[in-house]
């Protein structure tokens, strides 16, 4: 660098959930900002479908050749959001191989267009409350958070009025509400069973979910029109996105670059400034290498690629990764275990049917462990659940039996209403669930490829069987005339698309990486706001969490810059 200048005063490194939000609100604070993002360049709504998405290999007779096109993705195939719409969001596993420890595996999802996961996510935003920033205090499971939901609720709070969130406020502790867009409305059938659990079940809430999906107009993008395949991406702008909404905020102040098919390597450490000076970059195509340099550094990869490039920054100042002189990156992974807990048949409301294609479904929050009268013996924490009703039709048909033109008319009859709940349960932060790197593995950039070793504890079993155990109560409750209840947690780690917590946030430099403003104790002007931040993983979908630290973080950054302490 010549005459103490900088390419740029900031680098994002990611264009997801968390980058877009790094992106915004660096720009709009008047800052200079390179975006870089390891996956292809893609228009928003132009590139999302059609002629400019790429096409699948097809076999001889014209249909698609799925086996062999999902032998190139066969982690990304397991995600719910994967199809032949959706196969040029998703990495190539094949060609961008990792690490899976057959005895300990983790399903690592990931995004391969500039956007990231924020165009295939579930869009679920639930806030953290009081007591999710307490629990490792109070049971003794890892580490203390350094902040309470007091510092993050005017964050939440700037994060949804410019997303826009649909929801019903419940007025519960362990579910703050939101700033809310009109919630979607329920099924006739719902609306039974919340009655139902109302007088059966009353400790538990069943509430419209609260989704990042708009029901009026709002912020130039259009309300939701129900039309059903959100995972293809939305090109109107009805779900929240990175590119429907953060990078078009970002690139209209004149301040922002975005540089896709750019594969972080590592960032380079100056020793006698004790800050990051730039970070390497390998050319997707030509697999050459460049740096930009920076005064400020947001990681916003996701958790185990930014994970990646911190351990691949070595130096002198610090031989096992950046910004790691606690030891403890790369370690505390987290998911959700989550599945399907229980599934109901009903019989009511016959005469009723489901309006469109509602993008979202409904929730029951937490209801166990919720204060000091309330103490399991097998388990610590909670979890919540996540409901789904559709009405069956010829696919679920109990008659199989029949021929002719009768037996085809009756299958052209809805059949019984089906109500499915999904659990989705906290999961405590342990040393051994770890993201490392094998040096005797490299990928085709000439860096070491992630190896990832994951498992569920006891804690998280003896939670999933009473998250199945109350689903099937709560399906009786409800008037279920037939139900199906989970036998085991079977989700391998990851496939919760929610893992967290490897480089977490912390009071004290020895045992974390990052401190009350997602600032690393070592680095001061290195930030991580991406699910690796996490000290603990709460049982409710992470993604709004993610946006406000990031917003609190990029706050601070920018003081702290303008005020000469970076």
């Amino acid at each position: 660098m010549k005459n103490n200048t900088t390419d740029y005063d900031a680098i994002v490194i990611g264009s997801g959930i968390s980058g877009g939000w790094a992106a915004k609100e660096l720009t709009e604070k008047g800052l200079k900002v390179l975006v870089l993002e390891r996956g292809k360049d893609i228009k928003h709504a132009r590139d999302y479908r059609g002629e400019h998405a790429p096409t699948w290999k097809f076999s001889f007779h014209g249909k698609p050749d799925r086996e062999k096109n999902y032998e190139e993705y066969p982690i990304q195939s397991e995600s719910y959001a994967f199809s032949e719409a959706t196969q040029h969001f998703f990495n190539n596993d094949k060609k961008n191989p990792y690490v899976r420890n057959k005895d300990k595996p983790f399903n690592w999802m990931r995004a391969d267009v500039v956007g990231g996961r924020s165009l295939i996510w579930g869009r679920q935003v639930y806030r953290f409350n009081e007591q999710d920033f307490k629990p490792n205090q109070q049971d003794k499971n890892g580490i203390d958070w350094p902040i309470e939901y007091k510092d993050l609720a005017p964050w939440y709070s700037h994060v949804e009025k410019f997303i826009g969130v649909s929801g019903q406020k419940e007025n519960l502790p362990q579910l703050p509400d939101s700033e809310f867009l009109p919630p979607m409305k329920m099924f006739a059938l719902e609306k039974t069973i919340k009655k139902r659990l109302a007088r059966k079940a009353p400790e538990v809430t069943m509430t419209m979910g609260r989704c990042a999906i708009l029901t009026e107009h709002h912020n130039g993008r259009a309300a939701c029109h129900y039309c059903g395949p959100c995972h293809r991406g939305c090109s109107t702008g009805g779900y929240f996105s990175s590119q429907s909404s953060t990078l078009p905020a970002a690139k209209a102040t004149g301040n922002l670059t975005i540089k896709a098919d750019s594969v972080v390597e590592k960032l380079i450490y100056d020793k006698k400034s004790g800050k990051v000076s730039a970070v390497q970059v390998v050319d997707v195509h030509s697999k050459k290498r460049q740096q930009y340099s920076a005064k400020l550094f947001f990681m916003c990869a996701s958790t185990v690629a930014t994970t990646q490039i911190l351990l691949n920054s070595k130096s002198d100042s610090f031989p096992n990764g950046i910004a790691n002189s606690s030891g403890t990156l790369g370690h505390y992974l987290m998911d959700h275990p989550h599945g399907s807990a229980a599934v109901g048949f009903f019989l009511d409301d016959m005469d009723s049917y489901y309006f469109g294609n509602r993008p979202n479904g409904t929730y029951i929050p937490r209801f166990k462990n919720l204060d000091k009268n309330d103490k399991e013996r097998d388990f610590v924490r909670g979890y919540g659940y996540q409901g789904h009703v559709i009405r069956s039709d010829w696919r679920f048909s109990f008659n199989s039996k029949g021929f002719g033109a009768s037996y085809k008319e009756s299958l052209r009859k809805p059949g019984p209403w089906i109500w499915s709940l999904t659990g989705f349960a906290e999961c405590l932060p342990q040393k051994s669930n770890k993201v490392f790197l094998d040096e005797k593995k490299l990928d085709s950039y000439g860096i070491p490829q992630v190896s990832i070793e994951f498992e569920w504890g006891n804690n998280e079993k003896a939670l999933w069987k009473d998250a199945a155990n109350n689903a099937d109560r709560l399906m009786k409750a409800a008037g279920a005339v037939f139900n199906i209840k989970s036998k085991a947690l079977k989700a391998v780690g990851g496939s919760g698309i929610h893992e967290m917590g490897t480089a977490r946030m912390g009071s004290d430099p020895a045992n974390s990486v990052l401190n009350k403003h997602n600032q690393a104790h070592d680095v001061a002007n290195l930030f991580v706001t991406d699910g690796a931040c996490m000290t603990s993983s709460s049982c409710v979908n992470p993604s709004l969490t993610y946006m406000a630290l990031t917003a609190r973080a990029c706050d601070y950054a920018v003081k702290q810059l303008a005020a000469g302490r970076i």
